[in-house]
């Protein structure tokens, strides 16, 4: 079983024999570091806690019209949630790296509920976007850098 170091439970994770936990790989999950797990170690669990809802606050503060309060933000490996996004150009991208770890959640749209918010951060940016079931038609809706 894979143990965290910020605390996640991940038992149900059908990451288990790629990842190898963050624990046992001394905070370096997927082959790459994980900023969850570095902040934790020289910060302690307390000062993550402030740092999450200091994100909460700026995602909060963004007044993104429809998205619901963000109360919590969990670690996600960036292969969940590294969506695919159509540029205006017709040009496909993704910004994020699938190796990483990042703090983010799922909120239903207050205006339809057939769509759903991806919010993502790390220490540099806040990324936010709607999609409809399982990810499909990702939109961004914003990119900020922090």
């Amino acid at each position: 079983m894979c143990k965290s170091i910020c605390g996640a439970d991940c038992s149900g994770c059908n990451m288990n024999k790629t990842c190898g936990g963050c624990a046992k790989t001394n905070g370096n999950p997927f082959g790459k570091g994980c900023f969850v797990a570095d902040y934790i170690k020289i910060g302690g669990g307390e000062k993550f806690e402030e740092f999450k809802q200091t994100l909460a606050d700026e995602f909060n503060a963004l007044g993104v019209s429809g998205m619901p309060e963000v109360k919590d933000l969990n670690a996600l490996a960036g292969s969940f949630v590294n969506l695919e996004y159509t540029l205006p150009n017709g040009e496909k991208v993704k910004f994020l790296d699938d190796g990483k770890i990042y703090l983010g959640n799922q909120l239903a749209c207050e205006f339809d509920k057939s769509k759903c918010f991806g919010i993502i951060a790390d220490t540099g940016f806040l990324l936010v976007c709607t999609y409809d079931a399982n990810g499909e038609n990702p939109e961004l809706v914003a990119y900020v850098k922090r």
